[in-house]
């Protein structure tokens, strides 16, 4: 019984990881349609090169942060909250 608590435990915690993951597919596409946008506006106005370029690289920047918290997240469930929880399963059991 323990040995399949222990399984769902860690069954849990790769699928959390995984579906943590899938945030980094938000980054990606709000950072593809900043740039678009940026090119388009340099294209329309070159002398606004150095504002437009600055700005975007600032928005891409807090984008891709939430990417980077995803990264996080799915570290600690891989690698740290299998170990806690099966130590928490086994103090309550015995």
């Amino acid at each position: 019984m323990l040995e399949l608590a222990i399984g769902i435990i860690l069954g849990c915690c790769a699928l959390g990881a995984g579906l943590a993951m899938i945030a980094g597919i938000g980054p990606g596409i709000g950072e593809g349609n900043a740039v678009a946008k940026a090119c388009e506006a340099i294209g329309r106005q070159p002398e606004c090169k150095g504002q437009v370029t600055t700005t975007m690289l600032m928005g891409c920047a807090v984008a891709e942060t939430t990417g980077l918290y995803a990264l996080v997240i799915a570290i600690l469930l891989l690698f740290v909250a299998p170990g806690r929880l099966v130590d928490i399963l086994i103090n309550t059991i015995g």
